[in-house]
């Protein structure tokens, strides 16, 4: 299979498994079979159009493109493109996200702060925005790509849960997109890991973990990245990946988004069901009434694969 296949199917992966699970969102394992007993299609429901990604997707591109405009990481720039996305109302912003982008404070500090008051910042709300820099920064390396992970999510995020999560997503993709087993790479990975995490980590993405061994929601980062790497683990293709992840149930977007971002790097585009790429379709709350479509997320992938050079 050709890298470019498996850099669209990362984008459009994450983006896919966003949109298949916003309207099952904090609804009960088993919904999406429940309602889709054979196959799948982009329904719909609980508020979102049939296809439509929510802001696990939006803050996805808002990143590849201030990467592809910048020339690379500008971390003031990233992060003021998501203060305009969140000055103009998403459908949906975490409340964590939303408090650290509208708090005023200049983006080196705002997450910070948040954390020292709140002393709680370690939920998945870096890790689903990650597909983009996680294609970016692949070619430049394994602890390249993990430390670019870390920077961006603490613009948001000011626990270092957050951060490394976000790092191990973008080391498995860069495995996969090598056209190695992303599942193998998983030891090599959590080596690099910081301490304080690494056992976390360890014991969420172990062979013999599965969601229902989580102490917490997969709203949290770590539960949510294990969540995805079960899916990976436990099915043979991207359609039952994805139906796997939405049928635990919870943070359903997120989870679906982070499996298609993993799934799509190893299975490539072509895997990915037309019925599910057709409709699906990225708004820009901010950025001019944009509208991002199919096309439009293979042409950002294709340019982000080329990394710091395709600026």
């Amino acid at each position: 299979m050709e890298r470019t296949e498996r850099i669209a199917g990362t984008v459009v992966g994450a983006a896919v498994g966003d949109a298949l699970g916003a309207p099952f969102e904090f609804g009960a394992p088993g919904a999406y079979s429940a309602r889709y007993p054979a196959g799948g299609e982009m329904g719909g429901g609980g508020g979102w159009e049939p296809g439509e990604a929510t802001d696990d997707t939006q803050m996805a591109v808002l990143v590849g493109e201030s990467l592809l405009e910048r020339g690379g990481l500008d971390l003031p720039d990233v992060f003021g493109r998501f203060q305009r996305w969140a000055a103009a109302e998403p459908k949906d912003i975490g409340i964590q996200t939303e408090d650290v982008l509208t708090s005023g404070m200049p983006w080196d500090l705002a997450a910070a702060v948040h954390f020292q008051v709140n002393l709680r910042a370690a939920g998945n709300g870096s890790l689903m925005r990650a597909s983009t820099s996680a294609v970016y920064f692949a070619a430049a390396g394994q602890r390249a790509t993990m430390e670019a992970a870390r920077r961006i999510a603490a613009l948001t995020h000011g626990d270092r849960a957050a951060w490394e999560g976000t790092a191990v997503f973008h080391a498995l993709v860069r495995a996969a997109l090598d056209g190695d087993d992303p599942l193998a790479a998983l030891p090599q990975v959590l080596a690099l890991v910081h301490p304080d995490h690494r056992e976390r980590y360890r014991t969420v993405l172990a062979p013999d973990w599965h969601p229902g061994l989580a102490t917490e929601s997969n709203g949290a980062v770590w539960p949510c990245l294990g969540s995805a790497v079960w899916a990976l683990r436990s099915t043979g293709g991207f359609e039952d990946a994805l139906r796997a992840a939405i049928d635990l149930g919870g943070d359903t977007d997120t989870v679906a988004a982070v499996t298609g971002g993993l799934a799509g790097a190893r299975y490539g585009l072509a895997a990915i069901p037309v019925r599910w790429t057709a409709p699906l379709h990225v708004p820009l709350p901010g950025f001019g009434g944009r509208v991002l479509r199919l096309a439009d997320l293979v042409g950002l992938a294709e340019r982000l694969g080329g990394g710091p050079a395709a600026g």
